[in-house]
C-alpha cells in the first residue's frame, strides 16, 4: 500500500539535498503517517485508516462519519 493519507490525500512530495557547498540531489520528503483503528458508533465497527496528522485533526474536528465521506467523495478512499 502507497504512502499516502486515506483522509486527506496527502503524498509525499519531491525537493532537493543542499550541501554546503550548493549541490544539489533529489529526496523525497515523507508524511507523517500513522496505521490507526476507528471505531464507527453508527455501524458499530471498527475501521483501520492509514492517516497523516492533519488528518487526525480533520477527523477530531468534522468527526469520524463526516471526515469518511469528504474523503469517498473526493475519492481518496474506496470503501470504508
Amino acid at each position: 500500500m502507497s504512502r499516502v493519507c486515506q483522509i486527506t490525500g496527502k503524498r509525499f512530495m519531491v525537493g532537493n539535498n543542499v550541501s554546503h557547498s550548493k549541490r544539489r540531489t533529489k529526496r523525497r520528503f515523507d508524511i507523517n503517517l500513522f496505521k490507526k483503528k476507528f471505531f464507527l458508533p453508527e455501524e458499530e465497527r471498527w475501521v483501520d485508516l492509514r492517516v497523516s496528522a492533519s488528518g487526525l485533526r480533520m477527523i477530531n474536528k468534522v468527526g469520524l462519519l463526516s471526515a469518511l465521506k469528504g474523503a469517498k467523495e473526493k475519492g481518496f478512499i474506496a470503501n470504508y
